[in-house]
């Protein structure tokens, strides 16, 4: 088992035993997610690929945010919040911008990019390097902008 994974699988029980529940809610969608995961795959998950699904229940809770506040659902969208919260505590330390547009140089200069038919070459140089640590859509979104000038 991963350690990340079991990691998360003592953090359940450690919630059970101290009777919080909206934790423990949080984190058996976490276990979830993964265990769905390695039974349709049919393999054990390893940090990296546990890091990814957590990334990607964070992309998901972030869109369901901007829908429930442009929808006037603050309750909804603070319960997003809060699961957020407890699922950001499994991922890397966030890289502050100015991290990530030194990767985003460095990845520039190694693919030697100067249009955006390079755009792949740099993500797959930055997502293993990024994985987890910061938001891709918006490493996308400062790549397209170097990109175009």
């Amino acid at each position: 088992m991963s350690a990340l994974k079991q990691r998360i699988t003592d953090d359940m029980k450690a919630a059970m035993k101290g009777g919080d529940k909206p934790r423990l809610g949080v984190i058996r969608l976490i276990l979830a997610a993964i265990k769905q995961i390695e039974v349709d795959e049919r393999i054990e998950l390893d940090d990296a690929r546990v890091l990814s699904v957590l990334d990607k229940m964070v992309k998901q809770r972030r869109d369901s945010i901007s829908q429930y506040e442009n929808a006037g659902r603050t309750e909804l969208a603070d319960q997003e919040k809060f699961e957020i919260g407890i699922i950001q505590e499994y991922l890397p330390q966030q890289l502050a911008e100015a991290e990530i547009a030194a990767l985003i140089d460095e990845a520039m200069q190694t693919t030697g990019a100067a249009s955006m038919k390079d755009m792949g070459k740099i993500m797959g140089i930055l997502k293993p390097k990024l994985q987890g640590r910061a938001d891709m859509g918006a490493v996308s979104a400062q790549i397209k902008q170097k990109l175009t000038g």
